[in-house]
């Protein structure tokens, strides 16, 4: 059997998709599935570092428009992101897969801090590695932190985990006509506008030369399938 396409990747995941059908906080079963297929993933030989964003806790452009400083918003964001791969971290470990929370954020007393040698360190161990807090800084995406951390991790490519199964030229959900792309360049991704990622992440990928597979989630083992180059997903690279 060939090995997977990617040896090294970083997967983007939304916090709103941990809260299930629940809108908000973390719905248990879709926590234990993602776990699930991060670890079926893993052993396809691929490291895996997850970004997960905390949307399902809080926003920070919702918290700043509420009268709370866009800065002091982002940072309860990134909070939050830390607290979801917390949760993830103990999924990942209750099925005898050993995974390690890092923060962009200094907090010895409850997960270690964020470098790279930490990061290549645990993946070189076989652990899962959950990248929280964003990128330490205001005004920056997890979109941006996964690219980020990719780069500095020397990943091979950024999964994207969505809900629809790749990029299309108008939301396929309100557009029936919408057409699907298999692949665009990166500056093909920032022109069209798509909402699937940030101008920034796919700039600061243009600019490291990372491609990003944009893909649905929504079914079981779709992590593993993108990996062993049999899944369904738009690739932005070039």
């Amino acid at each position: 059997m060939a090995g997977p396409v990617y040896r090294r990747v970083v997967i983007k995941l939304s916090g709103e998709y941990l809260a299930g059908s629940h809108g908000a906080g973390i719905d248990q079963p879709t926590l234990d599935r993602v776990a699930s297929d991060l670890i079926a993933a893993q052993k396809l030989g691929t490291e895996i570092a997850v970004v997960i964003g905390g949307g399902n806790m809080i926003r920070g452009v919702e918290v700043s428009a509420k009268g709370v400083s866009r800065p002091t918003g982002d940072t309860m964001g990134m909070l939050a992101t830390v607290m979801n791969c917390l949760a993830l971290e103990a999924a990942i470990e209750r099925r005898g897969t050993p995974a390690r929370a890092l923060s962009a954020f200094v907090m010895p007393q409850i997960c270690e801090l964020f470098t790279r040698s930490a990061t290549h360190k645990y993946l070189a161990e076989g652990r899962i590695v959950l990248l929280g807090g964003g990128t330490g800084n205001p005004f920056f995406t997890t979109d941006t932190t996964a690219v980020l951390r990719a780069a500095e991790i020397g990943a091979h490519a950024v999964l994207k985990a969505t809900n629809v199964d790749g990029i299309y030229s108008a939301d396929p959900k309100k557009d029936p006509s919408a057409k699907r792309f298999d692949r665009l360049t990166h500056s093909e991704a920032i022109g069209g506008g798509y909402k699937v990622m940030d101008a920034t992440a796919f700039a600061l990928a243009r600019e490291t030369s990372l491609p990003i597979i944009v893909f649905s989630i929504a079914e079981p083992g779709s992590i593993g399938a993108i990996l062993s180059g049999t899944g369904r997903g738009t690739i932005v690279a070039g």
